[in-house]
């Protein structure tokens, strides 16, 4: 029997370590080691036993202020950092806009990088070729699609990112404020976009500061405050009760 759950998480902890006065010289190993009051490496404490369940289908919003975790769970949802303890279960083919241009080789092409980060999501060159068209006219991109990637604006960067992204057929995509980037007539091409893939029933996560654009587009949010979730359902609820807090 096929679970109708697209992603969970559970009892996710997530710790980084930040290093203070690191000796990389032996003049400075010998300085360090004379001082008495010696800095210490300092343990941050992220994510807190995060237990979250995602069914298939639907549209999730992770809110909340800047450190309160939000892009640190969703890059542990795409497996490009692992929890310190606890465990995230994945159903489905997953694609994600985490970072603008992350995969892309500067000094390719963007058609070149299209191939590229197609082959990371999973497609064949055939595949690829069947949809380089569709995504090229996505980005509207048309006039400089054979420049290398590093003369674009970041604009341009994002409109490529999403439009590989939105064409490799996933069943999951994970955003991460990147649509913020751009211009207004291109945000709301992808929020259009955004708003098909939901329709036809894909299963999308979104972490983001717009808080209209939750209310317009997300079946339901997820407030993170101070490395753990304090309030998950309602999208206007939680925006009321998090605007009460943190507006």
């Amino acid at each position: 029997m096929k679970s109708n759950k697209a992603i969970i998480v559970d009892h996710v902890d997530k710790d980084f370590k930040m290093y203070y006065d690191r000796a990389n010289t032996l003049k400075e190993k010998l300085l360090f080691f004379s001082k008495k009051n010696k800095s210490k490496d300092k343990l941050l404490h992220i994510l807190k036993d995060i237990n979250l369940t995602i069914d298939k289908g639907e549209s999730v919003a992770l809110i909340g202020v800047n450190g309160s975790g939000k892009s640190t769970l969703l890059k542990m949802m795409t497996k490009i950092i692992y929890p310190n303890k606890g465990k995230i279960t994945v159903n489905g083919k997953l694609t994600s806009l985490l970072e603008l241009g992350a995969g892309f080789h500067p000094d390719f092409s963007g058609r070149e990088n299209i191939y590229f980060n197609s082959s990371i999501f999973g497609l064949t060159k055939k595949e690829i070729e069947k949809r380089i068209d569709q995504i090229i006219e996505f980005s509207e991109l048309q006039d400089f699609i054979d420049n290398p990637v590093r003369t674009y604006s970041s604009g341009m960067y994002m409109r490529l990112a999403f439009s590989v992204a939105i064409n490799v057929d996933a069943d999951i995509l994970l955003i991460d404020e990147i649509l913020a980037v751009g211009d207004q007539h291109f945000q709301e091409k992808c929020f259009n976009k955004l708003k098909e893939l939901k329709k036809e029933g894909k299963t999308i996560v979104i972490v983001t500061h717009s808080l209209n654009s939750v209310k317009e587009f997300c079946d339901r949010a997820v407030w993170l405050y101070d490395g753990k979730i304090r309030m998950d359902g309602n999208v206007d609820k939680v925006i009321s009760e998090y605007e009460k807090v943190c507006g």
